[in-house]
């Protein structure tokens, strides 16, 4: 019997002069059951081939899908409690968690982004225990509080919460006395400001009120009185550090070139600020320049060595109101040298 010609089911019958074709190599194993070495198989005419995996975004990973399952999860449940009411309050009105979760995370974008703020000498504030910071202020709005509460709790290693000292004006405002007092702002009275101290509480005081906050763009970084030493009795009394604070770059945010008295005691504010922008371009004119900013924590002053009735002295409250004073001067001009521009 003639031997049977083999007819190829492939491209090869169509090739001219039906030339021989070379052999194929089988892959190693071939031939030797399912579970030898496979060699590559093409798809018949007309079938279609299996479609590539996609290249595109890869899928997350179980890790950020937890995460995001967390976030979602804490989400959820901080509303719940906003809801029903199950959360603290202290004697003052602050909320941390609304602080924290909130008031923090609208604030932080501003600091790191806009402002660009550095901190130096946080390991002047005590870990624990009360301390009063005492720091200087400006910039006509004050965006400078604001940003030292951040600047406090995001770079202490403790993450330390810092309870601010506000004027009256602060508390007669429709929210924004709300808000306030969510975020750990008081009453700038001596009582309110020693029982936080006596708690363990750090607190801040700008000493230099409305006069340091509305005063000319040409008297930028010079002090105005610090008052008659009202937060050194007060540290004195609670036996608590004194820890002097420098402010650079919260002078240019709004340069005050002028001042209209007569809108001012219509309106029943301190001050009327004039700057080039305000009013001129209306709500665009209360955008802050971006400036770059340095907060600079100094050594801290101890008040542990003093009797209890030094906090009656009068001399002794004038001696260390200057020596605070002097020393968050100093450091605003050495901060100022250094300065290469306002902006960078």
């Amino acid at each position: 019997m003639a031997d049977a010609k083999v007819i190829p089911f492939d491209d090869d019958r169509s090739r001219a002069g039906g030339a021989a074709r070379p052999a194929r190599r089988r892959a190693p194993g071939a031939g030797r059951g399912p579970s030898a070495g496979t060699a590559a198989v093409s798809a018949l005419p007309g079938q279609q081939e299996a479609p590539e995996p996609r290249r595109g975004r890869p899928e997350p990973e179980d890790g950020e899908r937890g995460g995001w399952d967390r976030r979602i999860a804490g989400g959820l449940a901080f509303l719940r409690r906003r809801v029903t009411g199950e959360y603290d309050v202290d004697e003052f009105g602050y909320d941390e968690e609304l602080t924290d979760q909130v008031l923090m995370s609208m604030l932080r974008p501003v600091y790191e982004k806009y402002f660009r703020v550095e901190v130096k000498g946080v390991e002047n504030i005590p870990a624990e225990g009360g301390a009063l910071i005492v720091s200087n202020h400006s910039g006509t709005l004050p965006l400078d509080g604001l940003m030292l509460q951040v600047a406090v709790h995001d770079n202490h290693p403790a993450g330390r919460h810092l309870r601010l000292l506000a004027a009256d004006l602060v508390f007669m405002l429709p929210v924004v006395n709300e808000l306030a007092r969510k975020a750990g702002h008081t009453l700038a009275c001596a009582e309110d400001a020693e029982r936080l101290l006596r708690r363990g509480e750090l607190v801040g005081v700008m000493p230099e009120g409305f006069k340091g906050i509305g005063k000319p763009f040409g008297e930028r970084y010079k002090l105005q009185r610090f008052g008659r030493g009202g937060f050194v009795s007060t540290a004195l009394r609670a036996g608590v550090p004194i820890v002097p604070c420098s402010i650079v770059g919260a002078e240019e945010i709004y340069p005050m070139v002028g001042n209209s008295k007569t809108l001012a005691r219509l309106l029943g504010f301190p001050y009327f600020p004039i700057t080039p922008t305000f009013p001129w371009l209306g709500p665009l004119g209360a955008v802050p320049l971006p400036t770059k900013w340095t907060i600079q924590f100094g050594e801290p002053i101890s008040t542990s060595g003093y009797p209890v009735e030094a906090a009656e002295d009068p001399m002794l409250m004038f001696n260390l109101t200057d020596q605070v004073r002097e020393q968050i001067q100093h450091t605003l001009y050495r901060l100022l040298v250094r300065r290469r521009s306002v902006f960078f």
